[in-house]
C-alpha cells in the first residue's frame, strides 16, 4: 500500500542537521519539498515506519509530524510540478 505523507519538522539548537534529515525524507520515496522543512512523500512506508527512519536522523530536541493524507490537490507556487504531483498522489 502507498501512502502520501506530509512531513514537517523543526531542528533545534544543538545539532541541526538538516542534510541528514532531508536525505532520510527524500530516500522514504517519490518526493517534493514545498517549504523549507515542509516535504509531500509518496511511500511504501506507514506514517510510524517513516516517523522512525526520520526521527532516527534527528536530536532528542527537535520536532517532527508524519501526516497521512489520503486526498488532496495543490496549486501552483513557486514552480512545483503540479502534474507530477497530482498524478503520484492519485495513483495510490
Amino acid at each position: 500500500m502507498a501512502y502520501n505523507l506530509f512531513i514537517a519538522y523543526d531542528l533545534n539548537s544543538p545539532g541541526q542537521n538538516y542534510d541528514a534529515v532531508r536525505d532520510a525524507i527524500k530516500d522514504l520515496g517519490q518526493w517534493h519539498q514545498f517549504q523549507f522543512s515542509l516535504f509531500y512523500v509518496n511511500t511504501q512506508l506507514s506514517p510510524a515506519e517513516a516517523f522512525a527512519v526520520v526521527n532516527a536522523t534527528m536530536d532528542i530536541n527537535d520536532k517532527l509530524a508524519v501526516i497521512n493524507a489520503e486526498g488532496g490537490v495543490v496549486s501552483t507556487w513557486d514552480h512545483p510540478p503540479i502534474d507530477a504531483i497530482n498524478a503520484i498522489w492519485t495513483q495510490g
